[in-house]
């Protein structure tokens, strides 16, 4: 017997040493960045396994125990317990026939109120979450994340897409030395001449009314982007089901100030390879700089390309450097997609799934919907990086 257990350890040990042997060649042919990223994932995923089974929810068993200690207060005719005083009532019955036990008595009394608020889908939910997660709910939560990247994504290329057309616009715009619509008009008001005629007058009330119009879009505009997205979502309806997909990446792009403030990230950059050396060395051998005639239309195409201007090399570099910012985007594209889902209460959405296993205690399902949030996070970094070495690779080639 003892023989045939070393024999197995044996084999084991070797298959271990196989594995670990191909892993180590097969980490060695990776640059140093993604071995992190692979080192993070399997650690952390590690770390969630093991608080995954520490965590298991309680027995079936267990739940159905408690809800029979707490169902005589649930059923009984003359006991509402969402009415504050019968509440309270009850608190005290159960102090003066349990006065050593305030904790239990009070603990009994919220489970109570639990059970007697929740309706019949509830009620079942919250019995069956004593089991932990079932495969019924893994296949769930499955479903719920591909619903969640498939909005993740094109959020995240549309938000990519405002970032520079909003930042380049602003640069052109000041390039232009345009001051903002209401400067226009107090400028506009200043240089206006005196008119007796009607008919001479009218043109200048349409042009300083144009500007007052668009002083007030931009206002509303910049609102829009600054506002919360729970604001925005119940200002434009007033119902939230699961025909939100569109609406969510709607939300997503325009919502909780992102593209305001990775625009001035994107402008920042911009800003400062306007000052670098290459453009004046540019500038010198006649290569056209002037903003008076730039293509405005070209701002707003998805492949923006700047021919024979400065402003393309300026571009070109300020994206190179804008790329690893995205790995901080998409923290606070996810942070912000979570905070929507969660404050609107969208359910059969990811988010909402999460706040509602907050709720019955499941964190098995929660550290489960965690780690693979988590994973969205990882994955985002690892393409980010490999972009940023594809478009070096790139740069050095050419």
């Amino acid at each position: 017997m003892m023989v045939k257990i070393g024999s197995q350890l044996s084999e084991i040990k070797r298959h271990l040493i196989r594995f670990a042997t191909r892993f180590k060649k097969l980490v060695g042919t990776l640059p140093q960045k993604y071995v992190a990223h692979l080192c993070s994932i399997l650690f952390i995923g590690l770390l969630f396994v093991v608080f995954f089974l520490w965590v298991r929810s309680g027995s079936q068993a267990a739940r159905q125990q408690e809800y029979e200690a707490a169902s005589p207060y649930v059923n009984l005719s003359s006991l509402d317990l969402n009415q504050p005083l019968h509440k309270t009532l009850l608190k005290e019955s159960l102090r003066i026939f349990h006065p050593d036990a305030s904790v239990q008595n009070d603990s009994l009394v919220a489970r109570a109120q639990r059970y007697a608020t929740a309706d019949l889908a509830e009620l079942q939910a919250l019995l069956r979450s004593g089991a932990g997660m079932t495969w019924s709910d893994f296949f769930n939560i499955l479903g719920m994340y591909v619903s969640f990247i498939l909005t993740y994504l094109p959020v995240m290329v549309l938000t990519y897409y405002g970032v520079q057309t909003l930042a380049i616009f602003r640069f052109v715009q000041e390039k232009q030395q345009r001051g903002s619509y209401m400067a226009q008009f107090a400028q506009f008001i200043r240089n206006m001449p005196p008119y007796t005629d009607a008919s001479a007058l009218w043109p200048q009330v349409r042009a300083g009314g144009l500007l007052l119009l668009k002083a007030a879009a931009k206002g509303v505009l910049l609102l829009v982007l600054f506002s919360p997205a729970y604001v925005l979502s119940y200002s434009l309806r007033s119902r939230f089901d699961t025909d939100t997909f569109f609406f969510m990446i709607l939300l997503g792009v325009i919502s909780n100030g992102l593209l305001i403030t990775y625009a001035q990230k994107f402008y920042t950059f911009l800003v400062a390879e306007s000052h670098k050396g290459y453009v004046q060395t540019a500038v010198v051998k006649n290569l056209n700089a002037s903003y008076e005639s730039f293509p405005v239309p070209a701002i707003f195409r998805i492949r923006k390309q700047f021919p024979n201007h400065v402003f393309q090399h300026i571009y070109l570099n300020a994206r190179y450097q804008y790329i690893l910012t995205l790995k901080e985007q998409a923290s606070f594209l996810i942070t912000g997609l979570i905070i929507i889902e969660m404050a609107l209460n969208i359910h059969g959405h990811l988010a909402y799934e999460l706040l509602q296993n907050m709720l019955y205690e499941q964190y098995d399902i929660i550290l489960f919907i965690l780690m693979c949030l988590f994973l969205i996070v990882k994955f985002t970094e690892i393409s980010v990086d490999w972009w940023k070495d594809y478009e070096t690779r790139r740069y050095e080639n050419g």
